[in-house]
């Protein structure tokens, strides 16, 4: 039986258990008419709980139900610490600060629960025992890697740890930008935008927003190297100038394309591999392809082999500040040099 036929069964069966006062004999018919849209009710709100339920990953749920429980035996103990100043009071008095004990402690119990689970592991609470506390690890987004998006695929792979930082003037400077007549610049203003929404909804990685600023200086870049210092923390960027600058100020650095370019495969000297031909050279007669990753691969007298794919062989490799560049020559010149 599919999903919806079991809800609406179940909501049902909550409005038939209003007709049981009815099948007992006992009740007036206002009495089960009111059953019947009760227990409706009641399914309906069961079934939205349910929905709701399913779009919570497991371990958040996990985690509520034991912050919850520990939240409630809290606040036993609180109530039974305080229980002998409330003896000369109203009994109500006494029943009352219990009532609120408990729920207070089952409600602060689960929401920390939510909120710090995903930091706990029972690996982490060993290694915890053992070594010295140390302070959370921050890491400061700028403008141009929230721009640029790839920031969102990193943190879904667990590699980037400790929590994500976007400042309120970075925040502006997105708005800003996003409110730009250029419809270029309120594009990559909007993007932005989106892709700080995407990385919040991710349940495992933590993002806060902070309020620091620093009046006195007025380019966005200064401000965040001196919160970077304040914090003790890295910026993660892909500027090349904040990148410099962030280094003679001490600052640690995290750049996305530094990340891209150590991952691009390794390619030698005398390597063969398989290529599209894409466009015309800026030299005589040279053929240009790409690589999966972007990497640029010039090929010697590939230029009658535009729209082909072809073998090549690998002649040198250029390294770059903007990237890396590789020089091939057709396979079959090179088997026969």
């Amino acid at each position: 039986m599919s999903d919806p036929m079991l809800r609406v069964l179940f909501v049902a069966l909550c409005g038939a258990a209003g007709l049981l006062p009815l099948a007992l004999g006992r009740g007036s018919e206002a009495e089960w008419i009111f059953g019947v849209l009760a227990g409706l009710l009641f399914g309906l709100l069961v079934v939205a709980l349910e929905w709701r339920l399913r779009r919570i990953p497991g371990k958040a749920i996990l985690h509520a139900l034991s912050g919850l429980v520990v939240g409630l035996l809290v606040g036993r103990v609180v109530y039974a610490a305080v229980a002998a100043f409330l003896v000369a009071f109203p009994p109500f008095i006494g029943d009352f600060a219990e009532t609120l004990c408990v729920i207070g402690g089952g409600y602060l119990g689960a929401l920390v629960a939510v909120d710090k689970g995903r930091e706990f592991n029972f690996a982490g609470f060993i290694r915890l025992l053992k070594e010295e506390p140390r302070s959370e690890g921050y890491k400061l987004l700028d403008t141009s890697v929230i721009i640029d998006g790839r920031i969102a695929d990193i943190t879904e792979t667990g590699f980037l740890e400790g929590t994500l930082v976007i400042p309120q003037f970075i925040l502006r400077e997105l708005q800003h930008i996003a409110d730009s007549s250029d419809p270029l610049k309120r594009n990559r203003g909007r993007r932005g935008l989106d892709i700080l929404q995407k990385i919040q909804k991710k349940v495992e990685i933590r993002v806060e927003i902070s309020d620091m600023d620093f009046p006195e200086i007025r380019e966005v870049d200064n401000k965040l190297v001196a919160m970077a210092k304040a914090l003790n923390a890295k910026i993660v960027t892909n500027d090349f100038n904040l990148n410099k600058v962030a280094e003679l100020h001490g600052v640690g650095v995290l750049n996305i394309n530094e990340l891209t370019n150590a991952l691009r495969p390794v390619v030698l000297p005398g390597e063969d591999m398989r290529v599209y031909v894409l466009k015309e050279g800026k030299e005589y007669n040279q053929g240009i392809a790409y690589l999966d990753d972007g990497t640029m691969v010039v090929v010697d007298n590939g230029r009658r082999h535009i729209g082909q794919t072809i073998d090549v062989c690998v002649t040198s490799v250029l390294q770059t500040t903007a990237g890396r560049m590789i020089f091939s020559r057709l396979k079959e010149e090179a088997e026969a040099a």
